[in-house]
């Protein structure tokens, strides 16, 4: 990531919100008025890159959530116990701050995301993303995640599959 020294960790009240901006509005909002109140009531967890200390570069959410198994392709469907739904984490919100783009952050941030869903003691299937526009889409793929048959832009990628990839030879 070019030299910088990035530290994720959990948001807290000291990390400055303000200066953040990344090429979404929506993006930048939600961290100013709405994250706080989503740890707080335990909707979402919120990690954030941080450098010089309370410097924000970049941010995620992780959430729970559920698959239906009839999304699911044949192919996965088959293998997976006959439940309604498959559990599964939710990377709601990615982003990277203008002056961070282009070094790397957004996959270190997705592969951090990842490695807390597959470390978790709570048992979840697939980390799933609903991407906000096909760039975006293409940013999941480019890492692994399938997209949903019926759903191009809803896409999830087997925690097992984050296992074995980075469990070391």
């Amino acid at each position: 990531m070019s030299g910088a020294s990035f530290r994720i960790v959990p948001l807290h009240g000291t990390h400055d919100r303000e200066s953040f901006r990344s090429e979404s509005e929506p993006l930048n909002r939600y961290l100013r008025e709405q994250a706080s109140q989503d740890i707080r009531r335990r909707m979402a967890a919120c990690f954030v890159a941080t450098i010089g200390g309370n410097r924000i570069a970049g941010y995620y959410t992780l959430a729970s959530a559920s698959l239906l198994l009839a999304d699911l392709p044949m192919s996965i469907r088959r293998k997976l116990p006959r439940y309604p739904t498959v559990p599964a984490v939710r990377i709601g919100r990615l982003a990277v701050d203008r002056a961070f783009t282009g070094k790397g952050l957004g996959r270190a941030l997705l592969i951090d995301g990842l490695k807390r869903a597959d470390r978790s003691e709570i048992a979840a299937y697939a980390m799933m993303v609903d991407a906000k526009d096909e760039v975006s889409a293409g940013f999941y793929q480019h890492h692994g995640f399938l997209a949903f048959p019926n759903s191009p832009q809803t896409l999830f990628l087997p925690l097992a599959t984050v296992r074995a990839r980075l469990s070391p030879e």
